[in-house]
């Protein structure tokens, strides 16, 4: 397990996620984190009434600018991914809305993956070019193409590994020495379906690392947030436009619920790999399936990068199977017992959804038709998504193996 930067202490990641941002409380002694909802606080000192004539104040005055139990939860975020500031947000799409527009202007020139998660791969081409941001979409596993796609302009690299829904990784460390030696300023790294648990980006040489906290990270599917982790001068200069200004800030209450769900990331993360790589290979031989995407199998095609890359192979997955994909969906949304027939990933219960390529075009791949053919090519008329929990694999197996015999 790696090693946690937390103030002048390394601790074990296990040893962080429970104590990271936490102390006893002073005036209770309450062990646990305070859930602290007030919205505003009486400051010790003369301060301005705008937020920019409160930068250097150490204490909390106004919810927007800063709360005690988000700011915890931001303390054990930078501690797990080795990072010297979080901020959050109020999702994950707010947090990388906060970083993207935070950090670029007019002009300024984005690389994308050309298969990535919906709600940024529609950021990217349908808001991003309003505000006159130039957007290019390009295959991350071919470092190549990343290196051809590089303008003068270009200021920032997004990465996302391994992809939604694809299942595709990317080198993070050949990527983002890549983006530097060629002047892009920041390397930006969705690392919501490997968590701090199978991958540190920022250890890697990305700049900056996003989540969407309401999957893994929270991990019981009641709570929404994201965060952005990354170095302390940044964040800070980030903080004042991105989210006083744009306003997407985390409830206090979703953060006493994440805080809470992150202390035992790193036991879940365990529970979950070990499910999912039965059930991966459950699916692997199974008749009516076609192909299982899955980092932890050898039949992966970047099993090698994975191995090396990330030390949790996670719970995602995506498998195909011969018989219509939605004839199946309908089977599992009578007939699924355990998993649930529901989006979103991450949690505790194990979730599927069926993803059908004409969906996918109809949102992600709308900007391109190469791009749209060659994940035609590999999705076909669409994928399963599954989110495997930490239920007891052969429970899930059986439940599966009930829709798909």
């Amino acid at each position: 397990m790696a090693t946690s930067k937390t103030g002048n202490r390394d601790w074990q990641t296990e040893t962080a996620a429970v104590h990271a941002g936490e102390f006893v409380d002073p005036a209770t002694r309450a062990s646990s984190p305070n859930l602290v909802m007030s919205v505003t606080f009486a400051p010790e000192t003369l301060t301005g009434f705008s937020a920019r004539d409160e930068q250097g104040y150490d204490g909390f005055i106004y919810g927007r600018v800063g709360s005690p139990t988000v700011a915890q939860l931001e303390a054990k975020l930078a501690a797990l991914e080795g990072g010297e500031a979080a901020l959050c947000y109020a999702s994950g799409v707010a947090a990388a809305h906060a970083l993207i527009c935070g950090r670029l202007s007019r002009g300024d020139h984005l690389i994308v993956p050309d298969a990535n998660y919906v709600g940024i791969a529609e950021l990217a081409r349908d808001t991003l070019p309003r505000y006159g941001i130039e957007v290019s979409y390009v295959d991350t596993s071919r470092p190549e193409d990343v290196e051809r796609a590089i303008r003068p302009s270009t200021r920032m690299l997004w990465l996302e590994t391994p992809a939604n829904p694809t299942m595709r990784l990317c080198d993070i460390a050949l990527l983002a020495r890549i983006a530097h030696e060629r002047g892009i300023r920041d390397v930006a790294v969705d690392s919501t379906y490997a968590t701090p648990i199978a991958t540190q980006p920022l250890s890697l040489g990305a700049d900056f690392v996003v989540h969407s906290l309401t999957k893994y990270i929270s991990g019981h599917g009641d709570a929404m947030g994201g965060a952005v982790i990354g170095r302390k001068q940044e964040l800070d200069a980030l903080n004042l436009e991105a989210t006083v200004h744009f306003g997407g800030v985390l409830s206090p209450f979703n953060a006493w619920l994440i805080l809470r769900g992150a202390a035992t990331l790193p036991i879940r993360m365990r529970a979950h790999e070990e499910a999912a790589m039965e059930v991966a290979r459950f699916l692997e031989g199974h008749p009516q399936v076609t192909r299982v995407f899955y980092p932890g199998l050898p039949s992966h095609p970047q099993h090698e990068l994975a191995a090396r890359q990330m030390r949790n192979f996670s719970g995602m997955m995506t498998f195909q199977t011969r018989s219509k994909g939605t004839d199946i969906a309908s089977r599992m949304v009578k007939d699924l017992e355990i998993i649930h027939y529901a989006v979103s990933l991450g949690h505790h219960r194990s979730l599927i959804y069926w993803i059908g390529t004409d969906d996918i075009q109809a949102s992600t791949f709308r900007h391109d038709a190469e791009q749209l053919r060659r994940y035609r090519d590999f999705a076909g008329d669409g994928v399963f998504r599954l989110s495997v929990g930490i239920e007891n694999a052969s429970d899930l197996i059986a439940d599966l193996s009930r829709v798909l015999d």
